[in-house]
């Protein structure tokens, strides 16, 4: 797979501008620290086993539900609370992008691939713009789930920031 996106009518492209630096930015999505603290969808939380920030380099992080609602639905659907995930960064470029290739190896009854997502930081005086361009899953039921999940967690990263500013 091509670590470049071509673009497509299905690339998504979630944009949000955070009243923080671009390094307290790149600090939340390079370090265990940082990701543990919003890189997730909500009812869920992570802990990250591994991270060595280089093209080629692996991050591994394990997935747990931990609300209710989310629980439940686990249980109901024949899924593990917790769940192993694995990415592989194809560019590290301090404080303006990051890409990486996800392992989709969980959907049943569907071969795993690689997924690619890209993640631009401009920085803008005291703000940070960050643009995380999404291609598409295999069918658009898990795509748009995909960006939805994306975009919460890029909600989430908003709340992350604020904590970090008191």
């Amino acid at each position: 797979m091509s670590t470049e996106f071509t673009p497509s009518s299905d690339t998504a492209r979630l944009e949000r501008t955070y009243d923080a630096p671009a390094e307290l930015v790149w600090e939340l999505l390079t370090t265990a620290a940082g990701l543990e603290e919003w890189w997730v969808p909500d009812g869920f939380e992570i802990r990250v086993s591994e991270l060595e920030l280089r093209p080629g380099g692996q991050l591994r992080y394990t997935m747990t539900a931990t609300a209710p609602e989310q629980v439940a639905f686990m249980r109901n659907t024949g899924n593990p609370l917790s769940a192993e995930f694995r990415k592989t960064f194809t560019e590290v470029a301090s404080r303006t992008r990051l890409s990486y290739l996800s392992l989709i190896d969980f959907v049943p009854g569907h071969e795993p691939y690689e997924h690619l997502t890209t993640i631009d930081i401009e920085p803008a005086g005291d703000r940070t713009k960050l643009v995380m361009t999404l291609a598409p899953l295999h069918d658009e039921t898990w795509t748009q789930q995909h960006r939805a999940h994306r975009g919460n967690e890029l909600d989430n990263l908003e709340a992350a920031v604020r904590r970090r500013a008191l």
